[in-house]
């Protein structure tokens, strides 16, 4: 029987693509900033980790007391960026393998009085993280840099 992280597995695509970017960059370029009163580069790239984190760990699996953070001033290299990325997804995908596909439709009761399915949940992070890169690859091409080609 199919689990979740096969039905899913072009999030590893994803994350390539977020990779590739961030191959891109130096150390110093995690702190562009497109224009003031927006998040930096490496921010951007820290609140997909926080996102997947906070709602696989905190939100479904209940793991964490709390939404996690991951400020960008602690991850200033992008080798330790990618290593955080790679930390977090990591753990999903190892979550993701122990679901089963009819499992998805299970319902999760969110923090904030809500519910979504497992399933709305998965496709949630999914898209934040696609998002997100997209801000990624445009803040490239604003320091005149090629965004991968997906």
């Amino acid at each position: 029987m199919m689990n979740a992280a096969e039905l899913f597995s072009h999030w590893n695509v994803i994350r390539q693509g977020l990779f590739q970017a961030l191959d891109k960059l130096s150390d110093e370029q995690l702190r562009f900033v497109p224009r003031e009163g927006l998040w930096s580069l490496g921010i951007v790239a820290c609140h997909i980790a926080e996102a997947e984190d906070g709602w696989f760990r905190y939100v479904v699996r209940r793991e964490l007391d709390a939404w996690p953070e991951y400020p960008a001033a602690d991850y200033l290299s992008i080798a330790s960026v990618k290593a955080l990325l790679g930390e977090v997804h990591d753990r999903t995908e190892k979550y993701l393998t122990t679901v089963p596909v009819d499992a998805l439709d299970q319902v999760i009761d969110l923090p904030w009085s809500e519910r979504m399915t497992l399933r709305q949940v998965v496709w949630h992070v999914l898209e934040h993280e696609i998002h997100h890169r997209g801000e990624i690859f445009l803040m490239l091409g604003l320091m005149g840099m090629q965004a991968p080609d997906i």
